[in-house]
């Protein structure tokens, strides 16, 4: 039933966000004829292709058809290349959503472990360690981190691939060193943030009563930190984990577009320097939708982490 309510209450917030992102799209300064016609966008070439995608008709018209169309699965039509929408996305999906849970892992293998070992040993070299590291994290832009990247490790170490994306069923290991660089530089800030929030998390947690209980009967800090005290840190760190792999999606469009990924984010990008509204339109909804999923799924874990939270 809580799923069910959950899926409901997402309704309002994607007609909310489909308003909003179709409105918005239509105050960019260019006319998609134009930009898409180029050097071909005579007066008669213009006015034929606003009748094609029926540009001319009032914004009411075009939005209620617009979401007709999502409702039955029919994201649109492409400006440029005349092609189904859906199909575009589907291509493409799998590259982002690759990228983003490569991200999130690298992000948990790195935060996590950063932040047990700052709140384990408070005020000490390790925490002071783990505290630099995580401000550089969160103060280095993803764009800046990715060239810099491109420069050090590819370019200059020649150990990584630059640019491009192969597929894992073409070739496991070159899709991973295609996309080791992007997921590296998605996940550090993200990793920053996670650090922060789990050293706050322990620090809360490893004074209490049954912690100092399980130490008093000689349980090794190791143990201790693993076994008793992430376990009762774990429900904040799920929630900041669930939000960040939600940005993740946002984050790809820089990602893709540095290293030249054929993802959503990149495909996006193009499309609002297109003036190419549906599809602009119609990815951001369906990343509304996903970044909704996961915070639905965010939820649902509480009640495996915590059985007071499953009781209510």
């Amino acid at each position: 039933m809580y799923a069910a309510r959950r899926l409901l209450l997402a309704v309002p917030l994607l007609v909310g966000m489909s308003l909003l992102v179709f409105g918005l799209m239509r105050f960019v300064p260019g006319d998609p004829a134009v930009v898409v016609l180029g050097f071909k966008a005579t007066p008669e070439g213009v006015k034929a292709f606003r009748e094609e995608f029926r540009l001319d008709d009032p914004l009411p018209e075009q939005y209620l058809r617009w979401v007709a169309g999502i409702a039955r699965g029919n994201f649109g039509t492409d400006f440029r290349q005349n092609e189904p929408i859906g199909e575009m996305i589907l291509a493409r999906l799998p590259v982002t959503l690759e990228l983003t849970v490569l991200a999130a892992l690298l992000a948990a293998l790195i935060g996590v472990p950063l932040g047990l070992l700052g709140g384990g040993r408070r005020g000490g070299a390790a925490d002071r360690a783990a505290q630099t590291m995580g401000l550089l994290g969160i103060s280095v832009p993803d764009f800046w981190l990715g060239i810099m990247l491109i420069l050090l490790l590819s370019l200059g170490a020649g150990l990584m691939p630059s640019s491009g994306f192969v597929a894992f069923r073409e070739d496991p290991l070159e899709n991973l060193l295609h996309l080791a660089l992007p997921a590296l530089t998605l996940a550090v800030s993200r990793a920053a943030v996670l650090g922060r929030l789990t050293r706050a998390a322990v620090l809360d947690v490893v004074h209490r009563g049954f912690v100092q209980y399980a130490r008093a009967k000689g349980l090794g800090e190791r143990a201790v930190l693993f076994r008793h005290v992430l376990p009762n840190a774990a429900i904040p760190i799920v929630t900041v984990l669930g939000l960040q792999v939600g940005y993740m999606l946002g984050g790809a469009i820089v990602v893709e577009t540095i290293f030249a990924l054929p993802g959503v984010g990149r495909m996006t990008l193009d499309a609002v320097l297109e003036r190419n509204y549906p599809v602009v339109q119609s990815t951001v909804v369906v990343v509304g939708a996903m970044f909704m999923l996961v915070n639905l799924v965010t939820d649902l874990l509480y009640g495996m982490i915590d059985p007071r939270v499953r009781a209510r």
